[in-house]
């Protein structure tokens, strides 16, 4: 059976980093994860994360999963 309606997930890491006042340089040292692989999930081009990925990033930035990611209806 094929879904009719599409959406997409958003990374809001642009929004926190903000927020935190904290670079992307630093973020991906306290994840643990290349400048290059954080720029792809802060641009939205990423097509999947790690839980463990998700989880750094929430202890990194003291936030929950839902102040990271957001749903959006095509």
């Amino acid at each position: 059976m094929e879904r009719e309606e599409k959406g997409e997930i958003i990374f809001n890491i642009d929004v926190m980093l903000a927020k935190r006042k904290m670079s992307l340089t630093e973020l991906s040292q306290r994840v643990g994860i290349t400048l290059a692989n954080m720029s792809i999930l802060k641009t939205g081009k990423a097509k999947a994360i790690r839980i463990g990925t998700l989880a750094a990033l929430c202890e990194a930035l003291d936030c929950q999963p839902g102040d990271l990611l957001e749903y959006r209806k095509e």
